[in-house]
């Protein structure tokens, strides 16, 4: 008989929270109890887990005695306060926030990419990285086992649903607004979203990068253990509800075409490609990524620039497998071992 598993969600009301449930029951992962955990102002309110309706209870107030895995998608601040709490408690924690994710101790995994860090976990914690992170090393694997990686030159186009329920509300209300010819006020981003771009995600960094860009480089090298690996990131956030998409060009160590990396791409895990060179024969975020499991890359090129270079267009769900779907599979890793 397959082991069940007493599993915790911990920020369950938001909108990778949710995900998060929804891909648990799709994916039917061996669920003995199920635990839906908020903040006060949540609790006694309901979420869905396949056909049922769970009960949120108090994350403050819960004992997490006897839970085996706890997904937790509220926040560093809350990460930093309870998900010690539930790894001393013997549950293993995967967090999706980024306040673990640097430490030496806690393994960054993406499930396709370095599965077997896993097991590496002395303080019971996992990290989930980033979700622009995530999708650009999913399709980024199989060129590094193939021609190995020194540069990776990356422009990011990040939906407003990585800045939670309040940048896809901020997006919709602007939208609605100016198309009624009503002025609009920035209040979740630093300008007007609706119809613009804005080249700023997270703070500033003292060498005029921003924290998100940075992500990019610390998480990239961690993930691919490789810190000599260099990667210029620039991060824009646009107005697209789901999906983030990313114009990638990688310098690697030995020459690799873009016949051999589209070939090695057709055969990754979690990887679709679509890429032919005609009208929508590439994968944007509403017409292949929005609400959808595989990271798709098309635009597949080598860069004429470049003797050992080729160009990449990838695209992936940043809510599904940017937080929600890697962390359940990351549980699964983790319920493989018992």
């Amino acid at each position: 008989m397959t082991r069940q598993f007493n599993v915790a969600v911990v920020g369950a009301t938001g909108a990778v929270g949710e995900t998060m449930l929804a891909i648990l029951a799709e994916r039917k992962f061996p669920i003995a109890s199920l635990v839906a955990l908020a903040s006060e102002r949540s609790a006694g309110s309901t979420v869905k887990f396949g056909n049922r309706d769970i009960v949120v209870q108090d994350l403050a107030t819960f004992d997490p005695a006897g839970i085996d895995i706890a997904l937790f998608s509220a926040g560093g601040s809350i990460s930093k306060e309870f998900a010690p709490k539930f790894a001393a408690a013997g549950a293993v924690v995967i967090d999706n926030s980024s306040n673990f994710r640097y430490d030496a101790d806690v393994p960054l995994v993406v499930a396709e990419v370095n599965p077997e860090q896993v097991r590496n976990r002395p303080r019971g914690i996992i990290a989930n990285p980033n979700c622009s992170t995530m999708q650009m090393m999913v399709a980024l694997k199989p060129i590094l086992d193939a021609a190995g990686i020194e540069r990776i030159n990356v422009a990011t186009y990040q939906s407003v649903s990585g800045a939670g329920r309040s940048g896809l509300e901020e997006l919709g209300r602007q939208t609605a607004d100016l198309l009624n010819f009503q002025e609009v006020r920035p209040e979740r981003f630093q300008a007007q979203i609706a119809f613009n771009l804005i080249p700023h995600i997270d703070d500033f960094q003292d060498n005029g990068y921003t924290r998100e860009e940075m992500k990019l480089v610390w998480e990239t090298r961690k993930i691919l253990g490789d810190d000599g690996i260099q990667v210029n990131p620039t991060a824009v956030r646009v107005p697209v509800f789901y999906g983030h998409s990313e114009a990638v060009n990688v310098e690697t160590k030995r020459k690799i075409s873009a016949a051999q990396v589209r070939a090695l791409l057709q055969k990754a895990p979690g990887v679709v490609v679509v890429d032919e060179a005609k009208p929508g024969g590439y994968p944007t975020p509403v017409t292949h990524a929005s609400g959808t499991d595989p990271v798709y890359v098309g635009r597949i090129r080598d860069d004429f620039s470049h003797p050992r270079a080729v160009n990449l267009w990838i695209v992936s769900d940043n809510i599904r497998k940017g937080a929600a779907l890697n962390a359940v599979q990351v549980a699964e890793l983790v319920a493989a071992e018992g």
